[in-house]
């Protein structure tokens, strides 16, 4: 009877809730001990300091865009204001979408209280608060939900501390810590696997964990002092998966969700403490920003890898802002300012906006090789021409976290069109979807394994679960430019050497896509491209036509090659893939050395199309026209 008495004092609030054991500063490594010293002991504290807030609103004065930003924000807190509070709902083993609706919800309401002082933003604000709080758990057996619950809580606390009543901060603490900090602690003292992981749950974790724990530290220190050293040991492992260009392995969706987590991170700790310890500092990271503007093709459309949507596009990125001031990249902003001028604000635009400078930054090349474990090389005719021709291709490592089975696989806008396409991800409930082991279930689903992409496929078999590749040649700039990949590794068993060579021809009129095997054995080759487009096959030639435009198709090489056309339907629990279907070429039969050859010309306005081009072995590929 006594522990049941004791139990249900805990819930009503009536004693402390199960702490995490204290850890003395002087356990801790200098430069931790440090910067905990340094915690700024009043509220606000976490990203946006009244001083920042104040610059804001002085800047909005004169800056329209700010302006229109925070009338942006204001709009949206409206409605965030006649919704009910969230209640608790697993989606599949996930609470993230209640997670992220709260984090959401709070910034918006919390920073329309702090712009303008009205109290129904507030008010609404701490219901949503008092509800998530309410809940049973934040779902810690899928560990990202209880991170952004952590982060939405710990950003309400601190951002509406003044308004809060001591009843109203004890509830949010308590929960804070019960359902965020001290799961998040058991997860490092077993060493998690989130917690040793290169990908996006290592920010959004230990981002979450760091906003909740720097919230409560004065009131409850040894949460931060638990958490700070053994987040900070952490974080560098996800963030050398920048290096050293700023690209990112689980593609340009997953960047974005990563690279956010990791600027809430760092700009809390810079809030809060006075540093980052160092974590900005990785290479890699100063030059991440360029990579979701590099993949962005002039239809808007990411280049599309890793368990992106297939329709996933470029939209607003607040932590580009963050990244400009921190790095003094100016185009940085003015890339986000851009969006800003076409898109509603969220609150983390104006929290980091960053206002025109005196001159406007230089335009960046029209061509790129981003290295590391995931591999991109990408060329453009424009940057500022929406029918401009785009062309980028992959390598890297199948196994990396969301990876498919799609070395060597390209994507291409011209015209206004995308007319190569990667499907992206299926539904993430499907039975083995994270089985990335050879042989794996997820490489039975379409979209996941090599039959859907626009790669080689040999004797009907997906690519090596195992294989890396890596771009050998890349040549920018220029009337032509190209890469070259080996992807022999992908194919192994099947082909003692296979390369790619993808380039922009003729003024970067047209693109040309070049395969060159060396088969052991008798083995049939398919060349295979995913499109919207209709199709109109004559042999080795095929009209691409879609929205009024069309592309041409030629098969340069080899000699009596032709087209057919393939479909991509699948059958329920699957994506189904509407309106989609496959331009192949396929080779029976292939011995020695093989080359195929394949050229995608626009229809240009007056009717301007490349029509052929010389085939040149891929060891003789310079930059130079053809």
């Amino acid at each position: 009877m006594k522990r049941l008495h004791i139990a249900i004092l805990t819930v009503l609030g009536a004693i402390p809730l199960p702490l995490a054991p204290a850890a003395s500063n002087t356990s801790l490594p200098p430069e931790v001990a440090k910067a905990l010293a340094g915690l700024k002991p009043s509220h606000p504290r976490l990203i946006l300091t009244n001083r920042r807030l104040a610059q804001i609103k002085t800047l909005a004065g004169r800056d329209a865009l700010l302006k229109k930003c925070i009338g942006d924000v204001l709009k949206r807190a409206a409605g965030y204001a006649k919704r009910p509070p969230p209640t608790y709902r697993l989606r599949g083993p996930r609470l993230l979408s209640v997670s992220r609706d709260a984090l959401n919800r709070v910034y918006t309401l919390a920073l329309a209280w702090r712009l303008t002082g009205k109290e129904i933003y507030a008010a609404k604000a701490r219901e949503v608060l008092a509800a998530v709080c309410a809940f049973k758990d934040w779902n810690p057996r899928h560990f990202l939900d209880t991170a952004e619950m952590s982060h939405a809580v710990g950003i309400g606390y601190d951002w509406l501390f003044d308004v809060l009543r001591p009843a109203e901060r004890k509830t949010l603490r308590d929960a804070l810590i019960a359902k965020g900090l001290v799961p998040g602690l058991k997860v490092y003292a077993r060493g998690g696997w989130w917690v040793k992981s290169a990908f996006n749950w290592n920010q959004v974790c230990n981002g979450g964990m760091l906003i909740g724990a720097l919230a409560v530290a004065e009131t409850d220190p040894r949460y931060l002092r638990e958490i700070l050293p053994q987040a900070v040991e952490s974080l560098p492992k996800a963030l050398a998966s920048y290096e050293p260009d700023g690209a990112w392995p689980e593609g340009p969706g997953y960047w974005n969700y990563a690279t956010r987590y990791t600027v809430y991170a760092l700009a809390a700790l810079r809030t809060a403490l006075g540093t980052d310890l160092g974590l900005s500092e990785r290479r890699g990271l100063s030059q991440a920003g360029l990579f979701p503007l590099y993949l962005t093709g002039p239809t808007g459309l990411y280049f599309n890898f890793a368990d992106v949507s297939g329709r996933s596009r470029r939209r607003l990125i607040p932590a580009l802002l963050w990244l400009a001031r921190r790095y003094d990249k100016p185009l940085l902003a003015a890339a986000e300012r851009a969006m800003l001028a076409r898109h509603s604000a969220r609150p983390q635009d104006v929290i980091w906006y960053v206002p025109p400078g005196k001159h406007k930054p230089a335009p960046l090349p029209l061509d790129k090789h981003f290295r590391g474990s995931v591999e991109v090389a990408v060329f453009r005719s424009a940057w500022d021409d929406p029918d401009a021709l785009f062309l980028a291709v992959k390598a890297g490592y199948n196994q990396v976290n969301h990876g498919h089975l799609d070395l060597g696989n390209f994507e291409l806008d011209a015209l206004g069109v995308r007319w190569a396409k990667d499907l992206g991800s299926d539904n993430y409930n499907l039975p083995g979807y994270w089985d990335r082991r050879p042989g794996g279930r997820r490489w039975n689903y379409y979209r996941l394994g090599s039959f859907s992409h626009n790669v080689l496929v040999l004797n009907g078999r997906h690519q090596d679960a195992l294989a890396r590749s890596r771009i050998t040649r890349f040549a920018g700039g220029g009337g032509e430019a190209f890469a070259i990949v080996d992807l022999s590794a992908a194919y192994k068993g099947l082909a003692a050497k296979v390369l790619r060579g993808v380039a922009l021809l003729r003024g970067r009129r047209a693109a040309l896509v070049q395969d060159e095997l060396v088969l052991p054995r008798p083995c049939e080759v398919a060349w295979g491209m995913t499109t919207e487009a209709q199709i109109v096959v004559q042999k080795d030639r095929a009209t691409l036509r879609r929205g009024g435009k069309e592309l041409l198709a030629r098969v340069l090489s080899p000699a009596g090659a032709v087209f057919t056309v393939e479909s991509a339907r699948r059958e329920p629990p699957e994506n189904p893939n509407r309106g989609v279907r496959r331009l192949m070429v396929r080779l029976p039969k292939q011995r020695g050395s093989v080359r195929l050859v394949v050229l995608l010309a626009p229809v240009w306005p007056g009717g301007q199309v490349v029509r052929q081009a010389q085939v040149v072995p891929l060891s003789e590929w310079k930059p130079r026209e053809r």
